[in-house]
């Protein structure tokens, strides 16, 4: 059995073993009927072989602290009178500067030498979405993909025409593309392994105070990538999609398997047509369409009447929740690396 895990830098924690949906999440899950919310913020730092990382206290803290600051990052933005798309770009950014995860700086590297990073974000509201792929040299990739939403009749942009865009729009650039580099990365290039050894994707997903659903991914690729290969994280009904009608959703794992079954709209197609819970849908996505062989990874995901759910088919998956009841006005926060979740309100 494993030992309950307290940590003095997170106060009036719990640790719980819980079902994944409304109120606790696991990969595996049970679905309630939820008190009305007033938002609802899930966000997710990357899944893969890293269960084992719950059990190291001084590993697992900096994560959950992560996870902590991010959750309540995104809880200012609503609290302070801001809505969902403001919400995961605040979260998205903090994630891209954390080197804990493989977006932004921390990001992986290619073949070739080079940081590549990936970012989308699309507002259910309006289905309006904007992606960039390849970026070397946009400090913050999430703010260039909602700068291709805003600013451009696009949806996605790649490699150095997508730098360039986003020089023009007067955003954050980086002339020296090692500044994503940590020493971390600096040894891998000298290592350098055809298998990857990072799994850090981040993501958020919001039903903000209106009932708008915004998504947003980010994403320094796979390690050791050749090609210009992209994955799901840009690709718009792949690894990010919100739809006020439906869900908002984004993935994390092996791409290439969740560009082919379309993850995210497939998820969202499943709760809006087949009438499905948003729990049963992403269930059978992640382990009955993938697989830890085929599809090994996860998602997050929230649905336009406060539901969340956060399954994945491997042994471990950085995520978190937080939400807002109307009536009580409390606060719920959760997050957790393996099946056990912390939990606190």
């Amino acid at each position: 059995m494993k030992k309950n895990l307290f940590f003095p830098l997170i106060p009036a924690l719990a640790l719980t073993l819980s079902g994944c949906g409304s109120n606790s999440t696991d990969n595996k899950g049970h679905q309630a009927p939820v008190p009305e919310r007033e938002y609802v913020i899930v966000v997710h730092g990357g899944a893969g072989e890293m269960g084992d990382k719950a059990d190291d206290p001084e590993v697992a803290g900096k994560y959950y602290a992560a996870l902590d600051s991010a959750l309540n990052i995104g809880r200012e933005v609503l609290d302070g009178g801001g809505n969902g798309t403001e919400a995961v770009k605040a979260v998205i950014r903090y994630f891209e500067g954390n080197p804990l995860f493989n977006a932004g700086v921390g990001a992986t590297i290619s073949a070739e030498g080079y940081f590549e990073l990936d970012a989308a974000i699309m507002e259910g509201k309006d289905l309006s979405a904007g992606a960039v792929a390849g970026v070397r040299h946009v400090k913050h990739p999430i703010d260039a993909a909602y700068a291709v939403k805003t600013a451009s009749p696009h949806v996605m942009l790649s490699g150095t025409g997508a730098d360039r865009f986003a020089e023009e729009q007067g955003l954050e650039t980086v002339e020296d593309n090692s500044y994503f580099a940590t020493p971390r990365t600096m040894k891998w290039v000298k290592e350098l392994q055809a298998k990857s050894k990072k799994n850090g994707t981040v993501g958020c997903v919001v039903l903000d105070s209106e009932g708008n659903l915004t998504a947003g991914t980010s994403t320094g690729g796979m390690f050791g990538k050749k090609w210009g290969r992209i994955g799901d994280a840009p690709v718009i009904g792949a690894g990010t999609y919100a739809d006020n009608d439906g869900v908002a959703v984004s993935c994390t794992g092996h791409g290439e398997y969740f560009i082919r079954h379309s993850v995210a709209f497939n998820l969202n197609a499943r709760y809006k047509f087949l009438g499905e819970s948003l729990e049963e849908a992403a269930h059978h996505i992640i382990f009955n369409e993938l697989n830890r062989e085929e599809g090994n990874g996860g998602l997050i995901a929230v649905d336009k009447e406060g539901n969340f759910t956060m399954p994945f088919n491997c042994s471990g998956m950085y995520r978190g929740y937080l939400y807002k009841e109307k009536a009580s006005g409390k606060v719920f926060e959760g997050y957790g690396i393996s099946e056990k979740m912390i939990e606190k309100q």
